[in-house]
């Protein structure tokens, strides 16, 4: 599969992507609106950085107890199932006098629901395109991920300062019901890729099988640690900047799609297998001048040049998917997305709780120097795993 169009010409895809794409506007207007209204009612970096980022801390409990069902579930009921849960989590925090508290719960029960969704929707990703497929297919998948964001901050941004958070809340919500609609009605019915039960000790054994290969292990903590601590970054643009936090999270969809093109479509794979590292420094690398708070123009090229970094994502699945077996796709690439949104969530709860203490520049650039020093050794860890297997062989 050498091109676009080959993607959507293959059955199943499109309405996959389309989908997918409303869900991203729907999770990203949704969740400026959530922090926006968080932070008007508390006025704390902390819990406006939680509300957003929760979900992707709750993944934890999904990937811990029900990530077995991946590979274990019908994609189609399953996928159609979660974007309706969605819908309903995303209305419920735009009751009028809902409790903080209350806000909070919901955010609980998106994250382990979502966890689900994640693992099945790149499982069936791998199952609808031919193994040399994947790779385009699920670049092409997060430039769509970056165009809905900057839609999706950009409307939300423009929804809460013409309405008001709550109104966005529920058109979100009303948005995540239309996903819904065109996975049932696009995609076919498929048997789940593995037999067996739901249960939370299929969940851990496979979750142990994954994690017991050092290079897998290692794969996964590059795919989470130095990813989500930069998430704690941006899980400060509204108490940085309230009024231009829209513009913020937009400029960083921007460079995320600038990186997933080049990764993804343009470099070839010699040289793509080697930019892993520089790619994370990237992400992490403009971040560090934040200490000397930059104003919103200057932040925003910041922001956009370092968030093409997350095209090292793309490297990484590549490297995962060769070193897991077809019938675990599902459950391994579920465990990547959870991973990755929790460490993604508990950065956002690090970076709010630092932000309190101190400032919101200066806990972006902690969180900048905290990625840097991870990618780094990481890669010397890999390294060193590579290096017994580069010595030749004893002569006899």
């Amino acid at each position: 599969m050498r091109s676009y169009r080959d993607l959507f010409r293959t059955p199943e895809f499109t309405p996959l992507f389309l989908a997918s794409s409303a869900q991203t506007v729907a999770q990203t207007a949704s969740g400026l609106a959530l922090g926006t209204l968080v932070y008007r009612a508390t006025n704390s970096p902390l819990l406006s950085a939680v509300s957003m980022f929760g979900p992707s801390l709750a993944q934890v409990l999904g990937a811990t107890f029900f990530l077995s069902g991946a590979d274990r579930l019908p994609p189609r009921r399953t996928l159609a199932g979660v974007c309706l849960a969605l819908a309903a989590g995303t209305a419920v925090p735009a009751l009028p006098d809902l409790p903080v508290w209350g806000v909070f719960a919901v955010v609980l029960v998106q994250g382990v629901v979502a966890s689900l969704g994640g693992g099945v929707r790149w499982g069936l990703l791998n199952e609808i395109l031919a193994k040399d497929g994947y790779l385009l297919g699920r670049s092409v998948f997060n430039m769509m991920s970056g165009i809905m964001q900057i839609a999706g901050y950009a409307a939300g941004g423009a929804l809460v300062a013409a309405l008001s958070p709550r109104i966005t809340l529920l058109l979100s919500a009303a948005l995540y019901a239309v996903a819904a609609a065109v996975l049932r009605l696009g995609l076919s019915r498929r048997p789940p890729r593995t037999r067996g039960r739901t249960s939370v000790s299929a969940t851990w054994r496979t979750n142990a099988l994954l994690w017991s290969s050092r290079p897998r292990r290692l794969t996964y903590l590059g795919l989470w640690l130095p990813n989500g601590l930069v998430v704690g970054c941006e899980s400060l643009y509204v108490s940085y900047a309230p009024a231009a936090a829209g513009t913020l999270f937009a400029c960083a969809a921007l460079g995320m799609l600038a990186g997933d093109v080049t990764v993804g479509r343009l470099l070839p794979p010699a040289v793509r297998r080697r930019l892993a590292t520089p790619l994370l420094l990237l992400l992490a690398g403009p971040y560090l001048l934040f200490v000397l708070h930059p104003p919103v123009p200057v932040a925003a090229c910041l922001v956009t040049l370092a968030s093409a970094g997350f095209g090292a994502s793309l490297v990484q699945q590549e490297r995962l998917m060769a070193l897991t077996p077809d019938e675990l796709s599902g459950h391994a690439l579920g465990l990547h997305s959870a991973g990755m949104l929790t460490l993604q969530g508990v950065s956002a709860a690090l970076a709010g709780s630092v932000a309190q203490l101190t400032s919101p520049a200066v806990a972006m650039t902690a969180m900048a120097a905290a990625s840097t020093l991870m990618t780094l050794s990481l890669a010397l860890a890999a390294r060193r795993t590579q290096a017994p297997s580069a010595r030749p062989a004893p002569a006899r």
